[in-house]
């Protein structure tokens, strides 16, 4: 199959912002795949639409691509795509939402400024990231990205989190729509996925037995699922560009 005929894979990162913890999918898709990762910065507390703005800006403009947001860039990906009309095949969330998949977490947001997150110990987040599908590959993989961002924008991100709701821009998407489902995700619930389902009827949900870091603990399913989703687009009309 011509590289030329490929959409490009452009990846938004979960709430570290770094793109390291691609690497894992990276290595599981077909050589030879275009692949963009999107890095946002680790030192500049940006909210979601000053992230949707970065996110255009780094788009391609003279080949088609497909938008995975991973977790925390689901509410990215979402309003990337709303605002798209050229080039974009189809949309992907992994492990995401469109608005605050803990209502109970609003009432934390007086108390964001003063969690001292690099200062936790890391276990709660392995738990919570990882569970049983830990190892030290990955968890030290996860403590290095964590690492990397500033406090300050670990909070942004978190108060952006409790505040997003992008349904309505979910709802004025046109792209096919795939939503990975982590079957043992502990940190966003199963109704998220179903939220997806009640603002675009014709997404495609798909069940991987997996923990929150789906694309960490399980890229080789979730590589065949996205390049099965991919190729399938590749047989519809291409936009123009």
């Amino acid at each position: 199959m011509s590289t030329a005929l490929r959409p490009t894979l452009i990846l938004l990162p979960g709430m570290d912002g770094t793109g390291t913890l691609f690497t894992p999918l990276l290595q599981a898709l077909e050589p030879g795949w275009p692949v963009q990762v999107v890095h946002y910065p680790v030192d500049q507390p940006l909210d979601y639409p000053a992230l949707v703005e970065r996110v255009m800006q780094a788009l391609p403009t003279d080949r088609p691509f497909v938008l995975l947001g991973e977790s925390f860039s689901g509410p990215v990906a979402v309003a990337v795509a709303a605002r798209c009309s050229n080039g974009l095949l189809g949309l992907v969330l992994c492990s995401s939402f469109v608005c605050n998949p803990r209502p109970g977490w609003a009432r934390l947001h007086p108390l964001l400024g003063f969690l001292a997150l690099q200062r936790l110990p890391f276990w709660p987040m392995d738990a919570l990231l990882l569970g049983c599908f830990s190892t030290p590959a990955l968890r030290s993989a996860l403590a290095a990205a964590i690492a990397q961002v500033d406090e300050e924008v670990l909070h942004a991100r978190l108060r952006a989190v409790i505040s997003v709701d992008v349904r309505h821009a979910l709802a004025n998407t046109q792209v096919p729509l795939l939503y990975l489902r982590a079957g043992r995700d502990r940190l966003v619930p199963r109704s998220s996925g179903q939220q997806v389902l009640q603002w675009r009827e014709d997404a495609q949900v798909l069940d991987i037995d997996a923990p929150h870091c789906l694309l960490q603990a399980a890229p080789v399913e979730a590589a065949a699922h996205l390049l099965q989703f991919m190729r399938r687009l590749m047989s519809r009309p291409a936009p123009d560009h």
